[in-house]
């Protein structure tokens, strides 16, 4: 019975050593801590190495753009639900958030040299009036570039003028828009040539995503200032 007292303080001391031993191997010394103790429960084979993210330039372009280029990225409306976007230089100039797109033809003016924001607007081109439309596009400066998305319909209302001035802008497809077609746009006051920045596709059965509307489109791009100008 005496012996109980030391013998305790034996399996005490030999209870702690263990201890003490067992957290050096799994915690102390170099390459320790918590990578070791990740060991025991990752083998190579199940260890999977991220993937760096690619890397987003202005508006989400893959690559930037060269020197005086103004990025671009114009999306047009998706059926009658989800508006377009228009986005310059990382700025959004146009979209459902801002709270400044609609039922029609957004458009947004922007100074061809500085790349700032003049105007953005959104004209209904079912019920709305044309000539809201003629008397923002009639008096633009040359230089001005132009960007267009659609959203829901983008050309009932047009007319002979309509169709005419943005041909004069650079537009090849503005002639032969029609109901429900999906058509983005960039061009410019005082173009020589037609815009190389242009999508359409038309309404029909055969490009419909949408029961009764054509798929959203997409394009990005770089615009020299004032190069689509002359």
């Amino acid at each position: 019975m005496r012996l109980a007292g030391p013998l305790r303080i034996v399996a005490l001391i030999i209870t702690m050593g263990l201890t003490w031993i067992l957290v050096t191997i799994l915690l102390g010394g170099p390459g320790g801590g918590l990578p070791r103790i990740q060991q025991f429960f990752t083998s190579p084979e199940n260890s999977v190495t991220a993937e760096p993210r690619a890397r987003k330039y202005k508006c989400g372009l893959p690559q930037p753009c060269p020197e005086e280029h103004l990025a671009f990225r114009i999306v047009s409306g998706a059926a009658n639900v989800i508006g377009p976007k228009i986005c310059l230089e990382d700025k959004m100039l146009m979209s459902s958030v801002k709270d400044n797109v609609g039922r029609g033809l957004n458009i947004a003016l922007v100074n061809g040299v500085s790349g700032e924001l003049l105007e953005a607007r959104a004209f209904d081109m079912w019920a709305g009036d044309v000539n809201d439309l003629l008397k923002f596009i009639r008096p633009l400066h040359e230089g001005t570039l132009v960007f267009v998305a659609s959203y829901d319909d983008p050309a009932t209302k047009m007319n002979e003028e309509t169709r005419k001035l943005f041909s004069e802008l650079g537009s090849r497809n503005a002639k032969e828009l029609a109901f429900r077609d999906s058509w983005v746009f960039v061009g410019a006051k005082g173009v020589q040539n037609k815009s190389p920045f242009e999508q359409h596709v038309k309404n029909s059965k055969h490009t419909n995503k949408y029961e009764g509307w054509p798929e959203a489109l997409e394009m990005e791009g770089c615009i020299p200032r004032r190069s689509m100008a002359g």
